[in-house]
């Protein structure tokens, strides 16, 4: 796409100016107090800021002309910020120098339409950044920023991008994290019978509750099968929303927890994954209820495969092979001595 129209500059009187677009900065100094842009480049002058002008000497502007296939950079921000955000994200109306920032409206799971990002910034003059889909992002925090890149945009180049964006799923959303009532199960003849203290329950209850969710039940089973189905079954009939059983996930013939969790009733089991720690992972449902089968490897590392499946859990989606085949790039955790998670590449 080439640009058709160009937008020209020229000096007017400054009573002639209200509406006009500032070409350049204009530098305010004030002694000891303030040095620096009082109006900034690609400014809509006001009524009210003639006075200010005047008072820095100015009694002529060099101004732009904007023609009418072109849209000013605050405009095309304004309509750019409409169009890629989805539900649970807002931005603000006041844009500065073409860029806007997209926040999330409440806490939840950031959600990126990736293709569509990619396409949008094909598209000349425009850009768009954003944080990894997936992402726990908190009230009110950046989620996304885009701009018109120069001061006046081609309104051909404007539509390209706006019909990108409003194509499909909004290229934006944060979704809602639901705080269900969550049962665990620990599996393991040495816990069930106190040889070995358990480790599991302490740090699942920690997990969860920061997603503000409750542990209500905890059920303790020694390996064997049919009784770990009579504890998730338990848990089923006691209203539980998430189910987790931890331990006996490994392939040795005596962890006997994924058979059992699919003798009681999961369907669309997923076992193993590409994520490292996390092999082992299970992931399945019981008419409607998640329930994670959870390898030893969460006991021994600060972020897992867990950590990065729980929120999407709780956010409502439904986990496929596809999911976790995607998640093998950015999937390797690397032990650092000090763990920084989340703020490092691991699930990224």
């Amino acid at each position: 796409m080439a640009n058709k129209y160009k937008s020209s500059a020229t000096i007017i009187p400054i009573d002639q100016a209200v509406g006009k677009v500032l070409a350049h900065d204009m530098t305010e100094i004030r002694p000891g107090q303030f040095k620096g842009p009082a109006f900034t480049k690609g400014h809509i002058v006001r009524e009210e800021d003639l006075p200010h002008l005047r008072r820095l000497g100015k009694e002529h502007l060099f101004v732009l002309q904007i023609g009418p296939g072109e849209v000013h950079e605050d405009d095309a921000a304004l309509m750019l910020g409409k169009a890629l955000a989805g539900p649970g994200v807002i931005f603000d109306t006041r844009p500065s120098e073409g860029k806007i920032a997209l926040r999330s409206r409440h806490r939840g799971l950031l959600k990126v339409n990736k293709d569509a990002l990619t396409e949008l910034n094909l598209v000349p003059d425009i850009s768009c950044s954003s944080r990894h889909t997936n992402t726990l992002v908190e009230k009110g925090e950046i989620i996304a920023a885009t701009r018109a890149i120069p001061l006046v945009i081609d309104r051909e180049f404007l539509n390209a991008a706006l019909n990108v964006a409003e194509s499909g799923e909004k290229v934006f959303s944060v979704k809602q994290l639901s705080p269900p009532p969550t049962g665990l199960i620990i599996t393991g003849n040495e816990v069930y019978s106190g040889l070995v203290e358990d480790k599991f329950a302490p740090l699942i209850r920690k997990k969860v509750q920061f997603f503000g969710c409750r542990l209500k039940w905890t059920l303790f089973t020694p390996d064997e099968n049919q009784k770990i189905v009579k504890g998730i079954k338990e848990l089923i009939q006691n209203k539980a929303e998430l189910i987790m059983v931890a331990g006996g996930m490994s392939v040795d013939p005596d962890d006997v927890t994924r058979m059992a969790i699919i003798e009681a009733g999961a369907e669309d089991v997923v076992y193993g994954t590409p994520v490292l720690p996390g092999a082992m992972f299970l992931y399945g449902r019981i008419g409607g209820i998640p329930i994670l089968g959870l390898p030893a490897c969460i006991l021994f590392y600060k972020a897992t495969i867990l950590d990065l499946v729980l929120p999407r859990v709780l956010a409502g989606e439904v986990i496929t092979r596809r999911d976790l085949a995607v998640m093998a790039h950015g999937g390797l955790c690397l032990s650092c001595e000090q763990c920084r998670f989340p703020v490092c590449p691991f699930g990224k």
